[in-house]
């Protein structure tokens, strides 16, 4: 197969071919509400929401169309991972907080799931569990005590799947056994953010897309906030950008680094090769620093696979073949498939890598979703709405000082691939100690 065949066809997100996002009509910017919402995504529509229903008059503001950052590009895993281990964020932090987040997270997906249905969302949620292999026996003996810490102190379903029972799971003889998660799915983003901006919109949330804000101001006991089609007035501001962050809120920006993540998606798959790769149509991950994430597509024809994208120009073809040969590591079987879409889209990632809910100079902050915010983002946006209404319902484990700035950055996250390379140089020697 030529290079040029390695290619996939298109380079807009699989999601948008159901659901692309929406060209809102552009209304007039109203002089005065009680809160501005910075971000469209699904934490600022999720705010909004909690806060239009509450009585308040919401604006909300989106550089892009509404959805067409991160919330309608992502793998639409419903994982609310943390990338910190639980024993690392106990020696920072303390058990009590390790133990905090953990139990939010089952909270979180929870409250995903009841959004989901109590609003009647028609977004493809499949609640099938999720399936994270091993790279080493160690490895899996360490992954299996943590399910089973899970299973007894959280009551989450979890349990250890060892390398003997481990195609009745996923049709790969990679990993040398793995872990299962019940409480985790998938869902379509694209639709799913689609049925947000319904029902915000419902709420009477006044939503504006493409236009950018440009500046968050002091006025007395409120705030300006400068946008592309003129000033607003407003009580409070909640911004919500996550990887999508500016230069509007300079403050934010230099705490949160966009990184790239990229996903591929295959042509579909004869029925047969889905029932034997893909089983149980589960969604997939593993045990890595840059480790792949995987799911099948919610019809089950398609595989789509994603991961660290270190390019930062233009749409090159080395992270889709990056990509492609990782899926054919995985299955060889489909090292020659064609494949159908391969997208980017910014994550946010912060000096400690957890969800941040936080409050500066009297504006409200909900991001640093770290590539989890198909549950984080939700979540902590109502969590945000929540605190803005002075509820208890805003108590979250999230909530704290800012995470720290990164030293000399201001916007251009130059040194963004070098990192992801020495992360991959990580996982060779740790594959290659796991294989031993």
């Amino acid at each position: 197969m030529s290079q040029d065949a390695r290619a996939a066809r298109s380079a807009t997100p699989y999601w948008w071919e159901a659901a692309p996002p929406a060209a809102l009509p552009q209304t007039p910017v109203p002089a005065k509400v009680d809160v501005v919402v910075v971000g469209a995504g699904f934490a600022g529509l999720s705010a909004a929401l909690v806060l239009a229903r509450a009585g308040r008059s919401v604006a909300v503001f989106d550089a892009m169309r509404p959805g067409e950052g991160a919330s309608s590009r992502n793998g639409g895993i419903t994982s609310g991972n943390i990338r910190p281990s639980f024993a690392a964020i106990s020696k920072r932090f303390g058990e009590k907080v390790a133990l905090g987040i953990e139990a939010e997270g089952k909270t979180a997906r929870e409250f995903l799931r009841a959004f989901i249905a109590d609003e009647g969302l028609e977004c493809d949620y499949q609640p099938v569990g999720n399936f994270k292999g091993a790279l080493g026996y160690d490895q899996y003996d360490t992954m299996a005590r943590a399910a089973e810490t899970l299973s007894k102190r959280l009551g989450i379903e979890a349990y250890a799947v060892p390398h003997a029972e481990q195609t009745g799971y996923i049709g790969t003889d990679f990993y040398r056994g793995g872990t299962v998660r019940k409480d985790i799915g998938g869902l379509h983003p694209g639709k799913f953010h689609a049925e947000m901006l319904r029902v915000a919109l419902a709420a009477g949330v006044d939503v504006h897309g493409e236009t950018r804000v440009s500046g968050i101001s002091r006025d007395g006991t409120g705030f300006r906030v400068a946008t592309a089609r003129g000033e607003i007035a407003a009580r409070q501001v909640l911004v919500c950008t996550n990887g999508y962050t500016d230069r509007a809120t300079p403050y934010l920006q230099r705490r949160l680094i966009p990184v790239r993540s990229r996903i591929i998606a295959t042509d579909d798959l004869p029925a047969d090769v889905m029932d034997r790769l893909m089983p149980r149509r589960m969604m997939m991950g593993e045990n890595r620093q840059l480790g792949f994430y995987y799911r099948p597509s919610p019809d089950g024809r398609k595989i789509l696979l994603g991961g660290r994208d270190a390019s930062r120009r233009g749409d090159p073809l080395e992270p889709t073949l990056r990509l492609r040969a990782g899926l054919a590591q995985l299955f060889p079987e489909l090292e020659n498939v064609t494949l159908s879409h391969s997208w980017f889209g910014n994550v946010a990632m912060n000096r400690d890598m957890l969800p941040r809910l936080f409050e500066h100079d009297g504006i409200r902050y909900a991001s640093g979703f770290c590539g989890s915010g198909v549950v984080w983002a939700p979540w902590v946006g109502s969590r945000a709405a929540h605190r803005l209404l002075g509820a208890e319902a805003g108590h979250s484990a999230f909530a704290s000082r800012a995470p720290a700035a990164v030293p000399l950055y201001r916007g251009d996250p130059w040194f963004v691939p070098a990192i992801i390379k020495g992360y991959a140089l990580q996982d060779h020697l740790a594959f290659r100690r796991a294989r031993r």
